[in-house]
């Protein structure tokens, strides 16, 4: 099937009547490899494989990066042609939100911390834009990477509280050699700010390596971790969390799997990350 790129609700709609298994991977553009494995995933369990593209302006704070985020919509759509993608659903912000967007998607307590509680605002924007992805395209199944940990959760939980006929399936994330998160956003980064940049993810690993040898006490855990951090100058941290797998809720005693989450900035550059333990 070849690529078919179209801008309406109506033109999707046309395009996904009598269609089936339909696989969808939801993303605001500057594609990159991370992406290009949540394409690969999809393309093998999908006989219909669309992509969204859209920069939506609502999961975007007052002093966040809207108007300068990566826009490479040709670029994409040769990555998109390139893993045989089917339809690539790329829209206006008109054509999103025709109308003053008055209703939303709030999934509580899930977005009271890591990122939430920093980007109030954001969590409600992102689940509200998925509600109505999932709605125009109706998949089967709907492709999300992990770094953004957060927001595959609530995006589980509300498919799950709202009864969606949809799976949400969780990716693993993409590391460059060094051990960086593949992100749009490293693109922004200085040449010295990227050498820095994988002290993240070596800051997770210690807390790893902690909870490994024996530690307990989330609070020392997190300590360790911070220590790796404060040896760059350059690194602002935003938070450094151990949570629960389910619900994302802070830790004092480590006593089954958790997840650890970072989030930094470098510059005007916000990078997060996060592991199992």
């Amino acid at each position: 099937m070849k690529l078919v790129l179209v801008h309406t609700v109506r033109e999707v709609r046309d395009f996904q009547e009598s269609k089936n298994n339909i696989g969808l991977v939801p993303t605001m553009g500057a594609l990159h490899a991370g992406h290009v494995r949540l394409m690969e995933i999809a393309r093998r369990e999908s006989d219909v494989l669309a992509v969204s593209i859209f920069v939506n302006p609502l999961q975007f704070g007052p002093n966040e990066d809207y108007s300068r985020y990566p826009r490479t919509l040709s670029h994409d759509l040769e990555i998109c042609e390139r893993n045989n993608v089917d339809l690539v659903f790329a829209p206006s912000v008109e054509e999103m939100y025709p109308l003053p967007q008055l209703t939303s998607v709030e999934v509580g307590r899930l977005s009271e911390h890591l990122c939430g509680k920093v980007r109030p605002g954001h969590f409600r924007a992102v689940a509200t834009v998925v509600m109505k992805l999932l709605n125009i395209i109706q998949p089967q199944r709907a492709y999300f990477g992990e770094k953004d940990i957060q927001q595959l959760t609530i995006i589980r939980r509300m498919v799950a509280d709202l009864n969606l006929n949809v799976t949400i399936v969780g990716v693993p994330i993409v590391r460059e050699t060094d051990g960086l998160a593949l992100s749009s956003r490293n693109k922004y980064l200085s040449a010295e700010e990227r050498k820095v940049a994988p002290a993240l993810y070596r800051a997770l690993q210690e807390a790893v390596n902690r909870i490994r040898a024996g530690e307990k006490d989330a609070s020392k855990v997190r300590e360790a971790a911070l220590e790796v951090l404060a040896n760059f100058p350059l690194i602002r941290v935003e938070y450094f969390e151990i949570v629960d797998p389910e619900e994302l809720q802070p830790l004092a005693t480590i006593s089954a799997p958790v997840r650890i989450a970072g989030a930094i900035w470098l510059g005007a550059t916000r990078l997060i990350d996060n592991v199992n333990a």
